[in-house]
């Protein structure tokens, strides 16, 4: 067997056993391996930025952190960088490659699904959690400054930020809209075409934990797309990759489908009240499950897409889709990868589904758009703050999620931009925390149950 694909699977038995993968047969363990050796080593997309191009990024930072990098040694810069850009080392590999990128022997960094779905649970680097610290917006910014400076040739990712926004705050994306766009350049068999210009509605998400994904029947907030080894494959649709490159590397995607659908959620490690969680369990089961289900033994999703009016959440995601857009993936080779059991797209989706629970502790901040910072702020709507930004890594105990501060607004004199990226401004377009106000049918102490419960699932 080749070493890496040894490495792998010495990587997903770790995970095995910490539950965040689920110990399936031989076959499925040997798939999910080589899936995830795949998103982790072999890329997809043309190459982002070298190896000597971030090695020299911190020379576009501001002065103050500029003039600590420079005393810095190598490898403390590299640190630097990765906790000013969100990225994280591999678990259980020390080669230093982050999680997030494909490095190839030739030191090409080519962005790979983890950029979204692989961050820090509370410090501690986990494949399929969200990442909520990526500054793809700021790092492509201080990539192309960079290239400027060493003379070198602008990607499509450094020039596509100058027109379409990658994120305007540090750990959400708006890679909807790469979607749509890209495919709006094909035909429904994938053959590019030429299309007019036309203009998307920028939103920010945030991403979902792909430990949710062997759970559900269908994929993304609005539960649109069937789930499928083929419409893994959407976001390489870029010029370079022809309708042929989707066929040949599709026997590759049903391992990266394994490796998504083994993923399970880490367990919380706090302390929790066992009989404060027992009667939570009762309140959720009474008035949360029919959106988000069962656990446990009694485990049962029941996938329901809850209506606009009732949720009352941020609609610019809802909304933001056309009609006309689902009509053309339904059609397309994405929608009819042959799973069993397929589903057919829902091309008018009436609102959002509520997600399973698995993890909840594990995947702050909450609501769709990443607007909420912890699962207290979610239990108490009208204590849900306007501004705040995130202060630490560690796990707030108490509220189960963020710790955070609360601020009046966005420091607009602030001169880092990664540090007015880190705040949320709930008043912005696409990024309200209103809505989700089923937890005021319930008092204080009714709260502070579900809350303990929800710690255990």
């Amino acid at each position: 067997m080749h070493l890496s694909i040894v490495r792998c699977l010495l990587v997903l038995s770790t995970f095995v056993a910490s539950g965040v993968v689920r110990a399936g047969d031989a076959a499925d363990a040997d798939a999910a391996a080589r899936g995830f050796h795949l998103l982790t080593e072999k890329p997809f997309l043309t190459s982002d930025f070298s190896q000597k191009v971030f090695d020299h990024v911190w020379m576009a930072w501001p002065k103050p952190l500029r003039r600590e990098a420079e005393k810095a040694s190598p490898e403390q810069r590299r640190q630097m960088a990765f906790d000013r850009y969100g990225l994280t080392t591999r678990p259980g590999d020390d080669s230093g490659k982050p999680l997030q990128y494909v490095v190839d022997a030739e030191g090409n960094w080519t962005m790979n699904c983890f950029a979204c779905h692989g961050g820090s649970v509370y410090g501690t680097p986990t494949p399929g959690a969200p990442n909520a610290r990526f500054a793809l917006q700021t790092l492509t910014e201080e990539i192309r400054a960079t290239k400027f400076r060493l003379g070198e040739p602008l990607s499509r990712m450094d020039v596509g930020a100058m027109v379409i926004p990658l994120g305007t705050t540090h750990g959400t994306t708006n890679a909807v809209v790469f979607g749509q766009g890209l495919m709006k350049q094909r035909d429904e068999n994938l053959n590019l075409i030429t299309s007019p210009p036309e203009s998307f509605v920028n939103h920010d998400m945030d991403a979902p934990p792909w430990w949710y994904f062997y759970k559900r029947p269908y994929i993304y907030i609005d539960g649109f797309a069937p789930k499928g080894h083929r419409a893994l494959m959407q976001f390489m649709l870029i010029p370079e990759n022809g309708p042929e490159f989707f066929r040949e590397h599709e026997d590759e995607f049903r391992d990266v489908y394994a490796y998504l659908s083994s993923l399970r959620p880490p367990k919380y490690e706090g302390i929790v009240d066992a009989e404060l969680a027992a009667s939570g369990r009762k309140i959720f089961e009474t008035s949360c499950a029919q959106c988000h289900g069962t656990y446990a033994a009694s485990a049962n999703y029941p996938n329901r897409r809850v209506p606009l009016d009732e949720i009352g959440t941020d609609p610019v995601r809802l909304n933001a889709l056309e009609i006309e857009g689902r009509r053309k993936y339904s059609r397309s080779w994405f929608a009819h990868a042959g799973e069993p059991g397929e589903q057919q797209t829902i091309v008018n989706p009436s609102g959002y589904v509520a997600p399973p629970l698995d993890g909840i502790w594990a995947s702050a901040p909450y609501l769709h758009n990443g607007s909420v910072p912890t699962l207290w702020h979610l239990l108490n709507p009208q204590r849900r703050p306007t501004v705040w930004r995130r202060i630490g890594e560690e796990i707030d105990d108490e509220r189960i999620g963020f710790q955070i501060e609360v601020a009046e607004k966005i420091p607009l004199t602030e001169p880092d931009v990664a540090v007015r990226r880190g705040y949320f401004d709930t008043r912005r377009f696409g990024k309200s925390n209103a809505g989700h106000d089923y937890p005021d049918a319930l008092n204080d102490a009714e709260k502070r149950a579900v809350l303990e419960y929800l710690k255990t699932l």
